[in-house]
């Protein structure tokens, strides 16, 4: 990857850019955690699964948190 992208190749401010990756990258993981949970509380792991779900709920706090930024800076 190219370190001095600033918007000419992808047609997005790399600040933009990672703002809207962050989001994606978020709730990606909040599906993929659901995965994981399912995983743990078929095995009986009750102690995994509530791992898995904190961390969820992280990952489901920073895409809440990236999304309220990018509506904030696409309505200013």
């Amino acid at each position: 990857m190219s370190t001095s992208e600033t918007g000419s190749v992808t047609g997005t401010r790399d600040k933009d850019y990672n703002i809207i990756w962050f989001t994606e990258a978020c709730l990606s993981n909040v599906l993929r955690l659901e995965t994981y949970i399912q995983d743990a509380e078929k095995a009986g792991d009750s102690e995994l699964a509530e791992f898995f779900r904190k961390a969820q709920g992280e990952s489901r706090k920073g895409a809440e948190q990236a999304k309220a930024m990018l509506a904030q800076r696409l309505s200013g």
